[in-house]
């Protein structure tokens, strides 16, 4: 089939993405962009007049979207082992149907100085942030306090991008087994420890018949 010309901005944005996943953020150029994605070099700056600062910081606004949006459907799930279960599945099948190649494009922008490019930084940090607070939201309605489920949604997010880079230096998915394992009991310890608080509480405010 024949590419649409219209298409290209997007194509170009998806293939940065994949390439900060596989490469970071000092190996993923405007050519190596043009020649994953197939789109004409001329739409470049026509598309991203910042250029190659431009494109990768809607490559990780893009790679953070959708991540984010994951963690979001989760927060209306009935169980939030099961969400963040989900979570790391997700990373699990990534790791494995890339060979362990590919990790997240948002931690490559993020561990990379960018002194040319400041805005980098910033937009890895608004992505670390958005999902911060998207399972924050999930923890707080299932009944943790808020400053608990912020600490353990920031220690969660962590947890992840850590195992997805020992998992990709060992050639092996037990680093995130292990996170996955320990931090599935964490949670359905600290949501259990909530709910007998909860439940205590209503029995001290509920007056005798």
């Amino acid at each position: 089939m024949v590419r649409r010309k219209s298409d290209s901005r997007e194509r170009m944005v998806l293939s940065a993405a994949a390439l900060l996943r596989e490469y970071g953020a000092s190996a993923t150029s405007i050519d190596r962009v043009l020649a994953h994605s197939g789109a004409p070099r001329g739409s470049v700056y026509h598309h991203f007049p910042g250029g190659r600062a431009q494109l990768i910081d809607e490559a990780v606004a893009l790679a953070g979207d959708f991540i984010a949006g994951l963690i979001e459907t989760g927060v209306r799930a009935d169980d939030p082992a099961v969400a963040v279960d989900a979570f790391f599945t997700l990373w699990r099948g990534r790791l494995v149907e890339n060979d362990f190649r590919t990790g997240c494009p948002v931690v490559a922008v993020a561990v990379e100085t960018n002194d040319d490019a400041p805005q980098l930084a910033r937009s890895a940090a608004a992505a670390f942030t958005r999902w911060q607070e998207a399972l924050a939201a999930l923890f707080v309605r299932h009944g943790l306090p808020e400053e608990r489920g912020r600490r353990l949604a920031a220690f969660i997010i962590a947890a992840v991008e850590g195992a997805v880079i020992m998992c990709r230096a060992e050639r092996s998915t037990a680093p995130l087994e292990a996170a996955a394992a320990e931090i599935h009991d964490l949670l359905a310890h600290a949501l259990r420890t909530a709910g007998s608080s909860a439940d205590r509480a209503r029995d001290r405010d509920t007056p005798p018949p």
